[in-house]
């Protein structure tokens, strides 16, 4: 299916991951949202409509807590009248990427619009040889983690593969059964089930012969970054999450650089787990907002 040009919009379907795949992997930022699987999979969460801007731009637009947002993976038009067009069908811009925010700061104040950090939507970036060797001082206490499972457990490791993806759909359902927040469950679980057709990789840890935690993702910024969109495990084999967060950086080809471990959405237990594993840097997001006066109702 093609992609509509603006101002039409059309859902996300697999179709149109021909069209999409091979320009998001090569985007510079390394936005973890910016990739086919990262839409694709949330469609249903945030509505998610797609639509060709001129110049070979792209828009994505989507609702959140009952507001019309638009992403521009591709960064703003050229042309101001559909900067204001845009800005008056949807509440905001989210997801600009740190280089496309620095290119079109001054304009959007020229215009009226405010750029601001959206600090909970930073992606966590990490060196990939840190998460995988854990060596010094900051990192005692992971490798203590890592240690108590080695020593406690009898373990086998490896891909994920079409035999084993039943095994870590388990995982995810015993995971799931702990908790009452479903936010991810649909998407996590499709991801497995369409995990060969997304092109994802993941990694399966087993104790005693019984899959007890998985990962999956995949390449982005033209791969450098590896992308972690899912992690689950069994919680109580004490050190599971350190030692197969160790384990698939350990196993990742040398040509990635980055692990991107995604953002916090503004949960503080979720921001200081992210931080105990000492980030090397954020993939930094930015939020175009219009003041009362531009603003109309939404629109899709």
């Amino acid at each position: 299916m093609e992609i509509p040009q603006y101002p039409d919009t059309a859902p996300i379907n697999l179709d149109m991951r021909g069209q999409l795949h091979p320009r998001l992997a090569m985007l510079p930022d390394g936005v973890s949202e910016y990739t086919f699987a990262g839409l694709y999979l949330f469609r249903r969460t945030y509505d998610y409509h797609l639509s060709r801007l001129p110049n070979d731009g792209l828009l994505v637009a989507g609702r959140k807590d009952g507001e019309s947002f638009c992403m521009l993976p591709c960064g703003l038009p050229d042309e101001d009248e559909l900067v204001i067009e845009l800005m008056t069908r949807y509440s905001y811009i989210k997801g600009l990427s740190e280089s496309n925010a620095d290119a079109a700061w001054i304009r959007m104040e020229r215009l009226g619009y405010t750029v601001q950090e959206d600090r909970d939507n930073f992606d966590y970036l990490y060196r990939k040889a840190d998460l995988a060797e854990l060596s010094g001082r900051k990192y005692h206490k992971k490798r203590n983690h890592v240690n108590a499972f080695i020593n406690n457990y009898h373990y086998d490791e490896g891909p994920l593969t079409r035999e084993n993806r039943d095994e870590a759909l388990m995982i995810l359902e015993k995971w799931q059964a702990l908790r009452e927040d479903r936010s991810d469950y649909a998407a996590a679980r499709e991801a497995l089930e369409r995990f060969e057709d997304l092109e994802l990789k993941g990694y399966l840890v087993c104790v005693d012969g019984k899959a007890v935690a998985y990962t999956l993702g995949e390449p982005l910024m033209k791969g450098r970054s590896f992308v972690v969109h899912f992690e689950k495990a069994i919680d109580h084999y004490r050190g599971i999450y350190q030692f197969i967060n160790k384990a698939f950086a350990a196993i990742l080809p040398r040509h990635y650089v980055w692990i991107n471990r995604e953002q916090d959405l503004g949960d503080e237990g979720l921001r200081q787990s992210k931080m105990t594993y000492r980030p090397s840097g954020f993939v930094k997001k930015y939020r175009v907002i219009a003041s009362e006066s531009h603003r109309a109702p939404d629109a899709h």
